[in-house]
C-alpha cells in the first residue's frame, strides 16, 4: 500500500479526471461530485487490479493513445462550448443531487479507461501480487485527488468565473490531446 499510494497520487494529480472533477464541482455540490467520482474510481481500481498485466497486453499503446487524444479533443470542444454559454449565468449549483453523483460517476468511469493510472495500478498489481494492498493504496490516492479537485472547484469559482474555468480546462485538454496524438504517432 505504501508503495502504491504516492505513485498513483502523483500520476493522477495532473490527470484529466482531476480537471473534470474540478469543473463538475463548480456546477454541482462538491461532496456529491466526489461521491460519484470515488465510486467510479473504486470500480476502476477493482478492474485494474483484477486485470493486472493482461489489461496492458490487450490494449496496444498506439490505439489507446489515439482514442484518448480524440476523447480529449471532444472534451475540449465541450469545455469551450460550455464557456460560451456560461457568460452571464450564476455560479450556483445547476445539477440535482442524483445528477451530480451520476454525472461524476459516468465522466470519471469513461475517462479512466486506458488511463495512465489505470495502467499503473494494473502493473502494480501484477508486480506485487498483493491485490488488496494495491487496491487500497490506489483507491485512497484517487479519492484524495478527487477530494482536492472538488474542494478547489468551489474555491476557484469564487476567484474566477465558470467560463474562465471552462476555457482553461479546454486549453489543458487541447494540450493533452496533442500530447496523446504525438505519443500515438511515435
Amino acid at each position: 500500500m505504501l508503495a502504491c499510494f504516492p505513485i498513483v497520487f502523483i500520476g493522477e494529480l495532473p490527470d484529466k479526471t482531476m480537471f473534470a472533477n474540478l469543473v463538475m464541482a463548480t456546477r454541482g455540490r462538491p461532496h456529491l461530485v466526489w461521491l460519484g467520482a470515488v465510486t467510479a474510481f473504486a470500480l476502476h481500481v477493482a478492474i485494474a487490479v483484477t486485470a493486472g498485466e493482461v489489461l496492458v497486453a490487450l490494449a496496444p499503446k498506439r490505439v489507446v493513445e489515439g482514442v484518448v487524444s480524440g476523447v480529449f479533443l471532444l472534451g475540449a470542444g465541450y469545455a469551450f462550448r460550455k464557456a460560451r454559454h456560461e457568460v452571464g449565468e450564476d455560479s450556483g449549483p445547476a445539477v440535482s443531487r442524483h445528477g451530480a453523483v451520476l454525472t461524476a460517476f459516468v465522466v470519471v468511469f469513461l475517462a479512466e479507461w486506458g488511463d495512465l493510472t489505470q495502467i499503473i495500478i494494473a502493473n502494480l498489481a501484477a508486480r506485487y501480487h498483493e491485490p488488496v494492498s494495491v487496491a487500497l493504496g490506489s483507491f485512497v490516492a484517487l479519492a484524495l485527488v478527487a477530494g482536492i479537485a472538488t474542494t478547489l472547484g468551489r474555491t476557484l469559482l469564487r476567484l474566477i468565473s465558470a467560463a474562465t474555468v471552462h476555457r482553461l480546462t479546454g486549453a489543458v485538454l487541447v494540450v493533452l490531446a496533442g500530447y496523446s496524438a504525438w505519443v500515438a504517432a511515435r
